[in-house]
């Protein structure tokens, strides 16, 4: 049995699935903060657009879309200071053998991440 992966090591890891996606679709990044609480993980800019986006990595059984309301409108405020546009990112991870089971380092592991949200209200 391996070792089960830290918070950090899960929001890593969340980070580099959303990073390689926007990295993918032309994002530029202006910052890049990995600290789980410290929001928002992602500043980009694309077309001349800021964007804000918050990474959280979402346990099994919760649904990878549901985001925490209080602190995605806190982001969306300071996000509109610079015109910048607000998204949330869930990616929920589990075990590919056991969804029940931590995602242990060096094994396979689930993905469920359907792409940005953006935050409108």
């Amino acid at each position: 049995m391996g070792k089960p992966l830290t918070e950090q090591e899960l929001h890593n890891l969340a980070m580099n699935i959303v990073g390689r996606q926007l990295e993918a679709e032309g994002y530029e990044f202006m910052a890049i903060n990995s600290k789980p609480k410290k929001n928002p993980q992602y500043v980009c800019l694309k077309e001349k657009v800021l964007h804000f986006i918050v990474v959280r990595n979402v346990e099994y059984p919760n649904n990878p879309k549901d985001y925490d309301l209080e602190v995605m409108q806190k982001v969306k405020n300071h996000a509109e200071k610079f015109e910048a546009r607000t998204y949330f990112a869930g990616v929920g991870l589990s075990n590919a053998s056991n969804r029940e089971h931590p995602v242990y380092l060096n094994e396979d592991y689930i993905v469920d991440y359907q792409g940005l949200i953006e935050i409108l209200e």
